[in-house]
């Protein structure tokens, strides 16, 4: 089974259980995570819900793409189902109304941070690296990321066009994590979580495992962000950090500037909106019009090609210049066409308590 849910005590569990392909998530495999998760939800004998993956490598590395490659062309419309019941399942998880812990080991990336960061309890390691790639696949930030990263401010906007991965620090910085606990200490974690009798037992037992993440390589360079990503157009955040001339800048310009001109353009625009939304549910709208946009595109395949069918990471996007791709483009894809939108479903009951951020400062 690619996903298994079991209980433990008071304890739901849900384990991710492809390790062969770092836990990536396919339709059935959100359809059980759904159907576990409202189970859980409405038992009034379970307290919290655990997330892990099955191995050592990571949590999840994203939606499987390489199955969206290889459909038909005819069939490449069925993936927007993916997409559809995933971006449910993320708005589902945001409004948890109990504690709802994952496990961020190791790689978390794409759907991985969709099935992670919306909780209300987010654990990193050491060993975690955190990040959503998508423009460097022709895609953009997804799974509700938009609505994450343009809170995380200069920080979020800099991860979402460089497709860079982050350690705890900068994610809990930004503002995907929680508390860090020491990849040791994950068994110990799940004891605990296994003997709960109420949802304040989950606390508890975070902090007593909770180690201080010090500073973040990113906060190094926070000023340094806030000026670039200040600019609406990719074009000129690129070359704010051309002007600045540290190795870290030039680093961060070559970094945006080798993604997909089109994935950049899209995924700028998305923030901006997302910076406005009222809720992760609007952004979640936006990026499912975008992502059954985004289908149509010569740079979705090319980039899934590069980085994961042929691995030669040398993608050959069209246009191949920001400046080719026309504001009409970007607002055509943010449109969306007749797909049918996701529809987002509310707890009957009052979330429990989230207090997202307050091991940071431990």
């Amino acid at each position: 089974m690619d996903l298994i849910a079991s209980r433990e005590g008071r304890l739901g569990r849900i384990l991710l259980n492809r390790p062969q392909a770092l836990n990536t998530l396919t339709l059935p495999m959100v359809r059980e995570f759904r159907r576990a998760l409202d189970d859980f939800g409405r038992d009034a004998s379970v307290c919290a819900v655990l997330v892990t993956g099955a191995g050592d490598r990571g949590l999840c590395a994203g939606g499987d793409v390489r199955i969206l490659y290889e459909l038909e062309p005819s069939h490449k419309r069925l993936f927007a189902d993916f997409w559809r019941e995933e971006y449910e399942l993320n708005a589902r998880i945001a409004s948890f109304p109990k504690p709802y812990v994952a496990i961020m080991d190791g790689v978390v990336m794409g759907g991985g941070v969709g099935i992670s960061a919306h909780g209300n309890r987010r654990v990193v390691t050491e060993r975690s690296r955190v990040a959503m790639p998508e423009v460097g696949i022709g895609f953009f930030p997804d799974v509700g990321a938009t609505w994450l990263l343009s809170r995380a401010r200069e920080i979020g906007a800099y991860l979402a066009l460089s497709a860079t991965s982050v350690a705890a620090a900068d994610a809990i910085e930004a503002g995907l994590a929680d508390v860090l606990i020491h990849a040791e200490d994950i068994q110990p974690l799940i004891d605990r979580l296994a003997t709960i009798q109420d949802g304040a037992d989950v606390d508890v037992a975070l902090r007593r495992l909770a180690r201080h993440p010090g500073s973040g390589r990113l906060s190094l360079h926070r000023r340094l962000l806030a000026e670039a990503t200040a600019y609406e157009k990719v074009d000129d955040v690129i070359a704010a950090f051309e002007r600045e001339g540290s190795e870290f800048s030039l680093r961060a310009a070559e970094d945006i500037g080798a993604k997909s001109p089109t994935a950049l353009k899209a995924t700028r625009a998305l923030l901006l909106r997302a910076a406005g939304a009222p809720d992760v549910e609007t952004c979640l709208t936006n990026e499912f019009k975008a992502a059954c946009r985004m289908l149509a595109t010569h740079d979705l395949y090319e980039g899934i090609r590069a980085a994961i069918i042929d691995k030669d990471r040398r993608p050959s996007w069209s246009p191949d210049r920001l400046d080719a791709v026309s504001d009409e483009t970007v607002e055509d894809i943010l449109g969306g066409d007749d797909t049918p939108l996701p529809t987002f479903k509310s707890w009957d009951q009052t979330p429990y308590s989230a207090w997202r951020g307050s091991f940071a400062s431990r």
